[in-house]
């Protein structure tokens, strides 16, 4: 059984000011999720899945089934804020989504087959892919998930300060942890994060995550169990997200998992902010002018 690419298109973009998963990147108005699709049917994944919400979903399927019709099988569910929620009465003053873990969660029912997580608006590279199919295909189990590992400085914006989930990684290359950093950026040459207005350096391929994760589908029952308990102790409180670290940490720490850390050297870009667009529409022309990608990925 060939796995499924999970991509989450559901977040609202606030920083980049828009619905960046729908804008258009490449010379063919391709979207930046347009080349992770390509990168994973190329590596071998069977289907897609798109988590996304009700308030653009008509929009979203309009760009993509035509272009996918007949090339990948695809599905589409919603990231609902009373999904999986047990009729639990949490605040009323909520407006965004649960996180990435409970946008994972919705996709259930869609997926029955081992697969991988990405975001919608991040451009992980032919290599993170060819790499998670590996793992997913020979290596997945109910106690061995995967990240895919990148190195810090191939993930910067020239934009602005980034936030980076620094991974810990064990002699064996399995996660121990991911510590949280913001304010990440380049000062006189040196990577460094911020925090209490003390700089902190950080080594140039210290291995950081992308939001790039691969699953066995017994997670679906570990993540709702945890869901569960998370909006008991956090559902009265407006701007608590339920992230895929949180679910990774519980994992490890308490139900004696491994998260094999899988580094790659591919170049990671995004539209952290707005100013992005044009140096992600100078990367993939480039990109396409050395022979990576076809000029019209579809036609």
């Amino acid at each position: 059984m060939k796995p499924t690419l999970l991509i989450l298109a559901a977040g609202m973009g606030s920083r980049y000011g828009g619905i960046k998963q729908m804008d258009s990147f490449g010379p063919g108005g391709e979207t930046i999720i347009d080349y992770s699709i390509f990168d994973a049917i190329r590596a071998g994944f069977g289907k897609i899945v798109f988590v996304i919400r009700k308030d653009f979903a008509e929009n979203f399927k309009n760009i993509f089934e035509q272009k996918l019709k007949g090339k990948v099988e695809t599905a589409y569910v919603m990231q609902d804020l009373d999904a999986f929620t047990g009729g639990y009465e949490y605040s009323r003053e909520r407006s965004k989504p649960w996180g990435t873990a409970h946008a994972v969660l919705c996709a259930r029912d869609a997926i029955a087959e081992p697969f991988a997580v990405i975001n919608a608006d991040d451009f992980y590279g032919r290599d993170a892919f060819e790499k998670a199919y590996q793992f997913l295909v020979h290596e997945v189990s109910s106690k061995t998930w995967c990240i895919i590992g990148y190195q810090l400085a191939k993930t910067l914006s020239e934009n602005g300060t980034v936030s980076r989930g620094v991974c810990q990684v064990d002699a064996e290359g399995n996660l121990v942890g991911i510590r949280e950093r913001v304010k990440i950026y380049r000062d006189a040459g040196q990577i460094v994060f911020e925090e209490n207005d003390t700089k902190t350096p950080l080594g140039e391929d210290t291995s950081v995550s992308m939001n790039f994760w691969g699953f066995h589908p017994d997670s679906f029952n570990f993540i709702q169990k945890e869901f569960q308990n998370f909006i008991r102790e956090n559902g009265d409180k407006p701007k608590a997200e339920f992230f895929i670290p949180i679910i990774g940490d519980i994992f490890i720490k308490d139900q004696g998992g491994k998260i094999k850390v899988i580094p790659t050297s591919a170049q990671w870009f995004g539209v952290t902010y707005k100013e992005d667009a044009p140096g992600v529409k100078e990367k993939i022309r480039g990109l396409i002018d050395s022979g990576a990608y076809p000029e019209n990925l579809w036609n």
